[in-house]
């Protein structure tokens, strides 16, 4: 795969995860404000692709390694993603509940153990990541047609809401799985697609502006949840912005987007705390008084904040907050217990 292809999965991560936080970022200060500014008419437009481009992006690689060693996968797959959703579930709790825990622990206890089986937190992503790279993998010998069909059924249940339980990590497997699982699935001619948009920027660039026009009116019509629709322009969203991604890396002046991308994992484990701050402040003192430009301040301070911390932290004792320890990982412990058996024999 060449440099070029792997520049653009960053761009196009770099939007998503912008994504994610500005809708994070702008309705939690609006609700603090009780108003609503010209930001939340961009949430709006990007629902409909907002986590679908996201976890069909993170299928994308999964061929490469899940007919491979079976505790390399999990290691870097599911113990991975279990570390940091792990050791973050306990940082935000304790910033969100932590007076919870000083007036009674049990009951500080029971809402980490439901997290658990059941997230709520904006750490939800992490959470599944997991459980889709494990589900995948079990299901790696089943045809590929017959996965996604049933994925996209799924999809299909959800939409039309025969499915809406009380356990939010099930609603939201049959909501995005199939995303997901093309991601994976059809990573090579999704590859192809791109060289091929890159090699033809102006009829990519009215595909783009169709895809604008027909999300933005699906949205307006509120059409955009309907069973059929909503998956098409998950797809169609989620092709748009690799497209986008294939122009930025393509040009100059997105070095940033592309940052933000290489380090989303960074992003998305910390933003909540920034983004809670800088919307605390800014509703407190009203500094800004527009609502819709006080909303996109949040957000920067949601994706420049992560980043500077990291900057920080990441040749100190606190790296572990984003690089796993090799202590926690089976598959060095695998390997040293191969090591020492040849060696006894």
């Amino acid at each position: 795969m060449s440099d070029a292809r792997i520049a653009w999965v960053d761009y196009a991560k770099g939007l998503c995860i912008i994504l994610v936080v500005m809708m994070h970022a702008v309705h939690g200060y609006e609700e603090l404000v009780g108003q609503t500014g010209w930001m939340n008419a961009v949430v709006a437009f990007a629902k409909p692709f907002r986590m679908p481009d996201f976890f069909l992006i993170a299928g994308l690689f999964l061929g490469r390694s899940i007919y491979g060693s079976t505790v390399d996968y999990f290691d870097r797959k599911f113990v991975h993603f279990a570390y940091f959703y792990l050791l973050w579930l306990v940082i935000q709790s304790l910033f969100f509940d932590g007076d919870v825990l000083l007036s009674d622990p049990a009951a500080y206890a029971a809402l980490y153990g439901r997290a658990l089986i059941d997230p709520i937190t904006t750490l939800w992503f992490v959470h599944m990541l997991a459980i889709y790279y494990a589900v995948t993998w079990v299901l790696r010998a089943v045809p590929k047609w017959i996965v996604f069909a049933g994925a996209l059924g799924l999809q299909t249940a959800f939409a039309l809401d025969f499915i809406h339980t009380d356990w939010t990590v099930f609603d939201r497997f049959c909501a995005y799985y199939v995303y997901f699982f093309v991601g994976y699935a059809a990573a090579p001619y999704i590859f192809k697609a791109a060289s091929w948009a890159g090699e033809r920027p102006l009829l990519t660039g009215v595909a783009l502006f169709v895809w604008a026009l027909s999300t933005a009116l699906a949205v307006r019509l509120d059409i955009a949840g309907g069973p059929g629709i909503s998956f098409a322009l998950g797809m169609a969203g989620a092709a748009a912005i690799m497209a986008l991604g294939v122009f930025m890396s393509q040009g100059r002046g997105f070095d940033l987007i592309r940052h933000a991308g290489k380090h989303s994992i960074v992003i998305y484990l910390t933003f909540f705390l920034p983004v809670k701050v800088a919307q605390i402040g800014l509703s407190k003192t009203g500094l800004i008084p527009d609502v819709g430009t006080a909303s996109l301040m949040v957000l920067i301070a949601g994706i420049a904040g992560p980043l500077v911390f990291f900057e920080i932290v990441r040749r100190t004792p606190f790296n572990f907050l984003y690089q796993r320890p090799r202590a926690i990982s089976i598959s060095d412990r695998y390997r040293g217990g191969a090591q020492a058996q040849v060696r006894g024999a």
